[in-house]
This record gives C-alpha cells, structure tokens and sequence, in this order.
C-alpha cells in the first residue's frame, strides 16, 4: 500500500516583482483602473500599498505635473466600526499622508454587511477618481474584495461563493506574500503586542459604554461583540470569566492562525476562478 503524507502545507505561489514604471503606463491609457492589495492578516498589506501608493505617485507624475497621491479603500470587514482600533489592528499611522477610505464608518454594535461596502466602495471610488486621483483597494476580507472586483448580481441576488463571474480586467492585483511559519509567528507577536497596547480595556470599554466610538456611551451588547469574531469573541468569553488569561491567548492565537489559512484559501481560489493575482514579498 502507498504511504500518503498528510496535512502538507500548500505550496505557496512564485513571488514577483512589480513592474511600476509598466503599472503606471497600464494606469495612464485606461487599462488599469483599479489597484487590489490583499493577503492573510500580519502579511503586511497595509505598509506595502501605503508604499506602493508612494511609488506609483512617482511614476506617474510628469516634469513640473506632479500626479495626485493614490488613495486607499479599506476591504476590512471590522475596521469599519469606530472604537474598535487595537483589536482589528487600524495602525492608522501607517497610511503617513496617503488619504484612506471606509474606516471608522459605522458605530460599534451594528452589523454593517458587504451590501453597505458596496454601495461605500463606489461612492469612494467615484470620490477618489473625481479628483484624479487612482483608487487603491486594500484588506483582507475575500467576500467584500469579489463583490466589487467578480461581477456579482446583488440586484438579482446571485448567491455569494469563491466561483465568481469573470474579474474586471480593470483591476490589478497584487498579494501579499509570507510563509505559514511567518505568518503564524508574526500573528503571535502582534497578539502579545496587542494585549499589552490595551486591547482588553478597547473591549471593557465597548461592553460597558465608555469606549469612545460607543454613541452616546450606549453599551455594546455581548452577543454582537462575540458575532465580531477573533479577538472581539475571545477577550469578550475572557472577561465574561468563561476562560483564563492562558486560554485567551493560545484559543486566540489559533483561532487566528485557522482564519489566515482561509484567507489564503479564499485567495487561492479567485485565482482558480479567474483572477490574476501578483505575489509579492513584501
């Protein structure tokens, strides 16, 4: 009988590097109208299109014409909520003077939905190309990214899956590469750094009203900070005294370490379903 290895890692996609000077003549003629940043949590999404924004700028200004800054669109499905920072990781002082888009947009306790991103990522966009200035769409949350790049029918409500109608040609792609070892140790230490910036007390605060983002100190109901998912579910069962400090952390962790995996395998199967993705070390 053959012996099979099990649970192998997936082999991770050849990285490229981004040609600029070539992306920034495909966004002069047209053939390009959207950029798209993406990867699992703690690739560094965020610093490589804040950067990328930042070169593209360059590349497509001409002598005495200096071209607008690119702008970023957030694809996070929980950075939308105000008051809650540390916990989906804002690092707002990452964007530098790169504007952004859809973030702290909806009060905490509501359930803002990929319908709501829809309707946002176009009137962003509309905003943002209005001034001249090239959208660059950047996240983590596969099904707000295939609602606005795979053609989805809302109208007619086509049910929502990886198998997408074919991706605009319009956008580019580009995917944020690490190894699972690097991913899951960067996944740790940003945990630990976290909890130590005051990630509890973010949460302490949504529970009983005095978080800042809470309208009018109105509390956040349990229940919808548990519906929220990661770090929100688990410091809510640790202060609720359903598990200890050690459990937090090491549930938490890998309840983290299985949502990267998903991401990846959201991503990979876009690919499958048409779209070309770029990925990069970054």
């Amino acid at each position: 009988m053959p012996k099979f290895r099990k649970n192998l890692p997936a082999q991770l996609p050849e990285p490229e590097t981004i040609d600029i000077p070539a992306l920034a003549e495909d966004i002069r003629l047209g053939r390009v109208k959207l950029v798209c940043v993406l990867g699992p949590t703690a690739s560094g999404k965020t610093r490589y299109a804040v950067s990328l924004a930042g070169k593209l700028r360059d590349a497509l200004s001409l002598p005495g014409c200096p071209a607008p800054m690119p702008e970023i669109i957030s694809a996070d499905s929980r950075q939308v909520y105000r008051g809650m920072d540390i916990g989906t990781g804002k690092d707002l002082g990452e964007y530098g003077d790169v504007p952004y888009h859809l973030i702290d947009i909806a009060d905490p306790g509501t359930q803002y939905n990929v319908f709501q991103f829809c309707e946002d990522f176009a009137a962003a966009c509309q905003d943002i190309t209005g001034r001249g200035a090239l959208p660059i769409l950047c996240g983590g949350t596969g099904l707000y990214i295939n609602a606005v790049t795979g053609g989805y029918d809302f109208e007619n409500r086509t049910p929502l899956s990886l198998q997408t109608e074919a991706h605009d040609p319009g956008v580019y792609f580009i995917g944020t590469l690490v190894s699972r070892e690097q991913r899951n140790a960067r996944i740790d230490a940003r945990l630990r750094s976290r909890l130590k910036e005051g990630m509890i007390e973010e949460i302490r605060g949504l529970l009983d009203g005095t978080n800042p983002g809470c309208p009018g100190g109105k509390p956040v109901p349990a229940g919808i900070l548990l519906s929220y998912g990661l770090e929100y579910k688990y410091v809510t069962l640790f202060l609720q005294g359903e598990i200890d400090e050690e459990e937090l952390f090491v549930k938490l962790s890998t309840a983290i370490h299985q949502f990267a995996k998903r991401q990846m395998t959201w991503f990979r199967g876009m690919e499958r379903s048409g779209a070309k993705i770029h990925w990069v070390l970054p």
